[in-house]
């Protein structure tokens, strides 16, 4: 056997939190029955009892300090594992979207090499509108991804370490900008069909305006047109 062969990744789990003592045991005991894998929940100031809850179930809770938003306190559990030594990290939500049935449909292209980064897909759970937005987001930026918006994602130790960089830390959401930062890097990004759940309760912590979602998609917009176009400048030097 070589070396290769015995070599076992540690793989580990990332679920960002935000007042989601609802539904937060229910994805940990769900994810526990599916794998073995730690879990480290990242709590972004929750007012409930989101980390006592969490603590019970048994993840380990890393509460922030100050408010990051969905994927400042995803980059915080990604730096954690990668400085503990992990070779590969999955993400997903906490409010009991992302079904852990699938985590190993997402885990078995990057342990054998095929992908650097593992994304869920599933368009079906989306409306019409963000369908539209999708276009318009994919067309501006260039990405081909199904699902540019899934948080529940698999990434491996060369993604793991270009999403720590402080570079990324300069990004507010974990979709677009998240995903040109690796398609940069020359990683391959692969989607992965899988099914997703509507929210156990309440509504988005990241989108609860209008005034927030029209903030979103105008950054979002800029974003995917300025790396385009820098791309393109790039291209054309060489």
């Amino acid at each position: 056997m070589t070396a290769r062969a015995r070599f076992s990744p540690r793989v580990g789990v990332v679920i960002p939190a935000l007042n989601e003592a609802t539904s937060i045991s229910g994805v940990i005991c769900s994810l526990r029955s599916q794998c073995n894998y730690p879990v480290v929940v990242v709590d972004d100031c929750s007012e409930d009892d989101t980390i006592n809850i969490a603590s019970q179930a048994g993840a380990h809770v890393l509460p922030l300090a100050a408010r990051l938003g969905a994927w400042g306190a995803t980059q915080t559990g990604i730096r954690y594992l990668l400085q503990q030594g992990f070779d590969i990290v999955a993400t997903l939500d906490a409010d009991g979207q992302h079904e852990p049935e699938s985590l190993p449909a997402l885990l078995a292209p990057v342990i054998k090499g095929a992908a650097d980064v593992a994304i869920g897909t599933c368009p079906g759970r989306v409306s019409r509108l963000r369908l539209l937005a999708w276009m318009m987001m994919k067309t501006t930026s260039g990405l081909r991804m199904e699902d540019i918006t899934s948080g529940f994602r698999v990434y491996n130790r060369r993604a793991l370490v270009e999403l720590a960089d402080a570079r990324a830390t300069l990004l507010d959401y974990q979709d677009v900008g998240v995903l040109l930062h690796l398609q940069a890097a020359g990683l391959t990004l692969l989607d992965v069909p899988v099914q997703m759940q509507s929210r156990c309760e309440g509504s988005s912590r990241v989108f609860h305006s209008w005034l927030v979602v029209g903030r979103y998609m105008l950054q979002t917009l800029v974003l995917g047109l300025s790396k385009r176009r820098l791309s393109a400048q790039t291209e054309n030097k060489t």
